[in-house]
């Protein structure tokens, strides 16, 4: 039998009672508290129960149960005219409740989860994205991108996991003659914005054109939804440049061979992910997704990231007794209203990688409801805050899209895989949307169902 999905997270949530805050037990040291590694500190919704392994005795919810107790939560207007649900037995597999599970919807970010599951199946947890500067020609050094959109510049993030700083790179070239930066985004290729993507999304903040060279994600200021550099490359060497007290900034390539300077490495592919999915970071995914296609000498495009993110799941997806033409996606953050996902899919894979401890990072960092990440500030109020700390799932916005894909823990035990994707949303509804898939998830939590 299949081991329970929590059992192998790399990350075991334990809220005490009247710790007045949250512990966290790593799972190679279980009597010992951490400090909160990726989460916020939010205040504590109304329960705070223990995120504990699944209880393989616990009774399983049947599908005319689920359906009972889901009908009301399933008619509210909010979810539109159109809703896939996928409801699986996180233990053994088996589905127990699928309405239109087989139809491809738009997944939005809930696409991350596949894209998260094929970075940690071809990269090392441990490898890092190293970016450095090169000796260029007389006067000239080479700011070479490495594909860590993390890399910190004047709006660095700060907290964990630690990322890798511009300023450090100024201070290894202490007593280097410069005259001019070269910056080097090669490793990258092909179009910048996805496809079927809004031009607005970088002007409004959602991401920035895809580069392997870029400092805070492309951010012109430090708010969240501060519009994105145009080219992001050049706005690196830029602020490399403010640095070493040096004005002209140019693109080109380091030379072959060229020495090594100075150097600074990104948190690891496991933290890379676990952010990936907490934050629902688009620049991360689609970096993460070209680093899949990298490792497999497969073009660091849209194209093929998107190709080598379909044949790395192929196996897992083969596993699940999942054809694998239910997952065509053509980016990597879900950005794309081209991409196409079949709800029952996600839910199969969600069950299928729970089994094995590599993709610990990914369930470690689905968002906690009424906790952290993209599901801090919901689940705070009835009548769904009764499955704050019960449901750990990724969100999913596109315009006429929400969803909801991820883990629930019921009233007596059992885990579950769950996928909810509502695309038929009214294109001004989806707040109302998602309260909808809130009230189903907590459904979920709080039923026997048998």
């Amino acid at each position: 039998m299949r081991k329970g999905l929590l059992g192998v997270t790399a990350l075991v949530l334990l809220l005490g009672a009247g710790a007045g805050g949250t512990l966290y037990y790593r799972a190679d040291n279980p009597t010992t508290p951490v400090a909160s590694p990726t989460r916020s500190a939010a205040p504590q919704p109304v329960r705070a129960p223990i995120l504990q392994p699944a209880v393989a005795t616990a009774p399983v919810p049947t599908g005319a149960g689920l359906a009972r107790a889901l009908t009301a939560a399933l008619r509210a207007p909010g979810l539109g005219t159109k809703v896939g649900m996928s409801v699986l037995d996180a233990l053994s597999g088996e589905a127990l409740l699928e309405i239109g599970a087989s139809r491809p919807v738009t997944p939005a970010s809930t696409a991350k989860i596949a894209t998260a599951v094929a970075a940690l199946k071809v990269l090392r947890p441990e490898q890092v994205f190293t970016t450095t500067v090169t000796q260029g020609a007389a006067g000239d050094v080479v700011l070479v991108g490495a594909g860590d959109p993390t890399l910190g510049g004047r709006f660095a993030q700060v907290g964990y996991p630690s990322v890798a700083r511009l300023s450090n790179l100024a201070a290894q070239l202490k007593g280097v003659v410069v005259k001019r930066v070269v910056v080097d985004d090669r490793l990258f290729a092909g179009a910048r914005l996805g496809p079927g993507w809004k031009p607005g999304y970088v002007s409004d903040g959602d991401v920035a054109p895809v580069s392997a060279l870029e400092v805070d994600e492309g951010r012109t200021s430090r708010a969240k939804s501060s519009p994105r550099s145009s080219d992001p490359a050049l706005e690196a060497g830029r602020q490399l440049a403010a640095l070493l007290k040096v004005r002209t900034v140019v693109r080109g390539a380091s030379p072959a061979g060229a020495a090594v300077l100075a150097h600074v490495d990104s948190p690891t592919v496991a933290q890379l992910v676990e952010s990936m999915l907490t934050r629902s970071d688009n620049d991360l995914a689609e970096a993460l997704s070209r680093h899949v296609a990298l490792s497999m000498r497969m073009a660091a495009t849209f194209a093929g990231a998107s190709a080598a993110v379909h044949i790395a799941l192929g196996s897992i997806l083969d596993d699940a007794r999942v054809d694998r033409s239910a997952l065509q996606l053509r980016d990597g953050s879900g950005l794309s209203p081209l991409d196409r996902l079949e709800p029952a899919a996600l839910t199969r894979l969600l069950a299928v990688v729970g089994a094995d401890q590599r993709y610990g990072p990914l369930l470690s960092g689905l968002p906690v409801a009424g906790f952290d990440g993209t599901l801090a500030k919901r689940y705070r109020t009835a009548p769904t805050s009764t499955a704050a700390g019960e449901v750990r799932a990724k969100t999913g916005t596109l315009n006429g899209v929400s969803a909801l894909a991820g883990l629930v823990r019921t009233k007596d035990g059992r885990l579950l895989a769950f996928d909810l994707t509502a695309d038929g949303v009214p294109l001004t509804g989806n707040l109302k949307a998602q309260a909808a898939l809130d009230r189903v998830a907590a459904v979920l939590a709080s039923c026997g169902c048998t």
